[in-house]
């Protein structure tokens, strides 16, 4: 019984000292916003395959999709598990639309619509350009607006609204559709 109770007492010192200093701060103490989840974009995974948004980030190319993704708060969205299809709208495509809107989109007052508007280029579940069909229509994530409009050539070329796929790129959740054009709810 002296043994049992020697036991009991040692583990209960041995449970107290691995518990540390209970003065240390607790997670609970810190201010909301440094306990907030950064969310899957945040995880360091250099085994992995790219996600669609670390796709983004990794080209010179969307730096403008990049900020309107950041101003909408949409980069851990796409970052999530998906799948995804995304058309992602070069800085070109972007410079082409007529003066101000974009500034005017990013603006914190127009987040909805700017949210509209990105929600209006990505497809939930993964379309790649060989299964999408002339004249299909599919719902984008946004429910509430029309579906895109598909048009393909003979010689498999695909259009999306009028808009050309450039190039394809696979994305550990769905694929990336880089277009020359920005899709207008």
């Amino acid at each position: 019984m002296k043994n049992l109770l020697l036991l009991f007492a040692s583990t209960l010192v041995l449970s107290f000292a691995a518990c540390g200093d209970a003065t240390q701060t607790s997670s609970t103490d810190q201010p909301d916003k440094e306990r907030r989840s950064a969310g899957q974009t945040a995880i360091q995974d250099e085994g992995s395959d790219p996600n669609i948004v670390q796709i983004a980030l990794g080209s010179e190319d969307h730096t403008t999709l990049v900020a309107a993704l950041e101003a909408a708060d949409y980069v851990d969205f796409l970052g999530n598990p998906g799948p995804f299809t995304v058309f992602a709208p070069t800085n070109q495509a972007f410079e082409d639309l007529p003066d101000g809107v974009v500034d005017n989109l990013l603006k914190p007052e127009n987040v909805d619509d700017l949210k509209d508007v990105l929600e209006f280029h990505v497809l939930i579940g993964v379309y790649e350009q060989p299964s999408i069909k002339d004249g299909q229509r599919i719902g984008t994530a946004n429910v509430g607006l029309r579906p895109l409009e598909f048009t393909k050539s003979e010689d498999g070329s695909v259009q999306v609204n009028g808009h050309n796929i450039l190039a394809s790129v696979r994305a550990a959740n769905g694929v990336v559709h880089v277009i020359d054009g920005v899709l207008v709810p």
